[in-house]
């Protein structure tokens, strides 16, 4: 008959198992390898059509999507989307670029403030409380739904460049860069309408410029995100904007020839059901079954 096993082995390797399952629980989890990448593919497909063809229609999208359909809270998905934007808004910019449909200047004072908006926003996006963020991006799409209805794209001449203008656009810049940290967007679908009503920028030059512009606060926004320990799923980003960068060139020839007219009242539409199902969404969450 053998020895029992002695008192310091049990004590030693009950330690050992318990240190193990403790380093498991706290190691981060990678979300993106259990969740399939055929689904976020498909999301980083239709974000790409949209951002091509409306400049302000991606990441909209691909944040709802994420929520609904790759299981991400509203605080992973809006630092995830942010990912994806950077490779789309890279290659959909630089169609626009090659047509000369971007105000470079505009684009560069925007930047500047936008880089620091998304600073902002990011910040804001760890600290504010999950039904907060919900809220307010459901009001937040809303709005920019009613403004797409309501306002008239018209073409205009842009005003000559001086300090009130210059001012003007980093102002832009700042409140782009707060909603793009914040809402996990580009920017863009505040600055399109803005540059058109307040700028006189055509329709195409203002979807240009508007994507040139978030590159570097879609950057900044990660940047932030990864030095704050936000919950942000850079392989699912990365595949999400590969993917959305590949579908965005040729709507971006689309966009061309499409009627601003027509373009943002589909897109109004879209934004109108993508708020009543994360309002449904948003109450089951309160009210579980």
């Amino acid at each position: 008959m053998k020895d029992p096993q002695p008192k310091e082995h049990l004590v030693t390797t009950t330690s050992m198992t318990s240190t193990s399952s403790l380093a498991t629980m706290s190691r981060p989890l990678h979300v993106s390898a259990a969740r399939p990448w055929v689904t976020l593919t498909v999301i980083g497909a239709v974000g790409g059509i949209l951002s091509g063809l409306l400049a302000i229609g991606g990441a909209i999208l691909m944040v709802p999507l994420l929520v609904w359909r790759a299981g991400m809270d509203q605080r992973r998905a809006a630092a995830t989307s942010l990912v994806a934007i950077i490779p789309t808004a890279v290659v959909s910019s630089a169609t626009y670029l090659i047509h000369a449909d971007v105000d470079v200047v505009a684009a560069a004072m925007i930047s500047v403030g936008a880089i620091g908006g998304a600073v902002i926003g990011s910040r804001l996006l760890r600290r504010l409380p999950m039904q907060w963020l919900r809220w307010m991006f459901i009001a937040f799409i809303l709005l920019i739904a009613a403004h797409l209805l309501i306002s008239v794209p018209q073409p205009g001449y842009p005003p000559a460049l001086s300090p009130l203008v210059a001012a003007g656009y980093l102002g832009l810049g700042v409140l782009t860069g707060v909603a793009s940290g914040l809402f996990g967007i580009g920017g863009a679908i505040i600055s399109v309408p803005l540059l058109g009503a307040v700028f006189a920028l055509s329709d195409v030059v203002a979807k240009g410029t508007a994507l040139v512009v978030s590159i570097p606060t879609s950057l900044a926004g990660t940047i932030s995100n990864r030095h704050g320990d936000s919950p942000v799923d850079v392989r699912a980003g990365v595949i999400i904007g590969v993917s959305a960068a590949v579908t965005s060139v040729p709507a971006v020839y689309l966009a061309v020839a499409l009627s601003p007219t027509a373009s943002t009242v589909t897109f109004a539409a879209l934004l109108i059901a993508i708020a009543i199902q994360l309002t449904v969404k948003t109450f089951h969450s309160r009210h579980p079954a």
